[in-house]
């Protein structure tokens, strides 16, 4: 979780956001830049070996992870993805998802969210 914790803040950092609002939603670590698209991760007991990382289900963002990252990526219907703790972070694919959702309110017009099939 904090390896994932250090990836939202370097890709906000990457993309010039300097004002990633951190904060807890429902108990859950949770990530907001403006003009983004709230970002949360959690570990569940009923999943012991997963962790996820969550999107607003009324949002585009995980339809378009998976037609961009159905090969390397899994979902749990329109709200997240699901990580395993018995595998590597799979950082570039994870790291342009977040991407995608902290620059939201200016793609979700553009196909694919102005991201090219991989």
């Amino acid at each position: 979780m904090l390896a994932l914790r250090d990836l939202v803040f370097s890709v906000a950092n990457r993309i010039g956001i300097s004002n990633l609002d951190e904060s807890l939603k429902w108990g859950e670590p949770s990530y907001l830049a403006k003009g983004g698209s709230a970002i949360r991760m959690d570990w569940k007991a009923k999943t012991p070996s997963e962790y996820f990382l969550f999107f607003n289900c009324q949002t585009k963002l995980v339809d378009t992870f998976r037609e961009l990252y159905a090969h390397a990526l899994v979902f749990q219907g329109n709200r997240a993805i699901v990580l395993s703790l018995d595998k590597p972070l799979p950082e570039h694919e994870v790291a342009h998802c977040v991407a995608l959702a902290l620059r939201y309110q200016s793609l979700k017009s553009l196909p694919l969210l102005g991201a090219l099939p991989a």
